[in-house]
């Protein structure tokens, strides 16, 4: 509340400067809305509806109130928001975003979630008191209103790997997940594999329906009729990768080899096969998905596919750097290749009988 108050006495103190800016009152009254309404979005609080947030920030634009202070007023760092820091895979991800803000003389600010749901909206009044030259953002959702609020503080954002598909103007970083999970299921095939199942990611994540629909095509593509009992669906956990791994495992029917839409899901498999006495790879194939620091060491080390955190995570902060200086630039979607990454955890099936 301090910032609001503060920030709103500035701007009043400058309004008694060139006559050609209108006061708040005016702007109010020229977008018919209270001085509180004005102020709202002045700070990037809620509570505004995103017509009337569009008609202040115009009118304020034309003013040349909001550019010109935003920019006077951004600190020197950039801020990664995301959902879960406890994850192996935000590690990656902080690795990137560092090395990128290190290479301009930046600091980064680490913002975790209270809410790991889309719903949880506490971190954009941080962003907004410390104003800073951009965000990257790993999390489910963006809302139209924190877009707005980030974009009439004049913050650019980049999305890594998006829930879902996020409206075209909004910047994202993303890898083919179609062709790992394509690469994945033709690799277990290549090797002899026919009864191969799959525990899938989160209902509604981009990201999981390319990797099974992946899937799907190398088994259609060798002629494989799909196995309706070999298709579970996941959370990319190792919790939920064990679960579902004994469910498969424990079937009179039981395949041969597993591909996990995640590496933390592939880990659970381990366990469930240690469980019930089977072994990697003499008994059953593994392959994960991300490519994370600790498959190389797993026993055995696991077969999985890369996906370039880091890589994606350097692109993600570069591209913001990029918007600070150019705002209207239009090319902001970018998707980096996947590669298989064969180790230990995936061979032959052993003959049967």
């Amino acid at each position: 509340m301090t910032t609001v108050t503060n920030r709103t006495a500035a701007l009043s103190a400058a309004d008694s400067g060139p006559a050609s800016r209108a006061t708040l009152s005016e702007v109010a009254e020229r977008a018919g809305v209270s001085i509180s309404t004005v102020s709202k979005v002045l700070n990037g609080r809620g509570g505004v509806s995103l017509d009337t947030r569009a008609r202040v920030t115009g009118i304020l634009r034309d003013q040349r109130y909001n550019r010109r202070n935003s920019t006077q007023a951004a600190a020197p760092l950039l801020e990664l928001v995301c959902q879960a820091l406890d994850s192996p895979w935000m590690v990656e991800v902080v690795v990137g975003v560092e090395s990128v803000a290190r290479e301009n003389g930046l600091s980064v600010v680490v913002t975790g979630m209270k809410d790991r749901g889309a719903g949880d909206a506490s971190w954009i009044e941080g962003v907004l008191q410390r104003r800073p030259l951009g965000v990257v953002l790993v999390i489910a959702d963006l809302s139209d209103d924190n877009r707005h609020q980030l974009r009439s503080h004049s913050i650019p954002f980049v999305i890594i790997d998006p829930e879902g598909d996020p409206d075209p103007d909004v910047p994202a970083i993303g890898s083919a997940n179609w062709m790992g999970g394509f690469m994945a299921t033709r690799h277990l095939i290549g090797l002899g594999h026919r009864d191969i199942a799959t525990i899938s990611g989160p209902d509604g994540f981009m990201a999981s329906t390319a990797r099974l629909s992946g899937y799907r095509a190398a088994l259609a593509g060798a002629g494989i009729p799909e196995h309706g009992g070999y298709v579970r669906g996941g959370d990319f956990s190792l919790e939920v990768g064990l679960a579902e791994g004994l469910v498969l495992l424990g079937r009179p029917d039981r395949p041969t080899a597993i591909f996990a839409a995640s590496d933390m899901q592939a880990l659970g498999v381990y366990e469930a096969a240690r469980t019930l006495a089977l072994r990697i790879p003499d008994d059953l194939s593994v392959v994960g998905f991300d490519d994370l620091h600790m498959t190389r060491f797993t026993g055995p080390p696991m077969t999985t596919v890369r996906q370039p955190l880091t890589e994606m995570a350097e692109e993600a902060t570069r591209l913001v750097l990029r918007l600070r200086e150019e705002p209207a630039l239009r090319s902001t979607r970018l998707e980096l290749a996947t590669t298989l990454v064969v180790r230990g955890s995936t061979a032959h099936p052993a003959p049967s009988g």
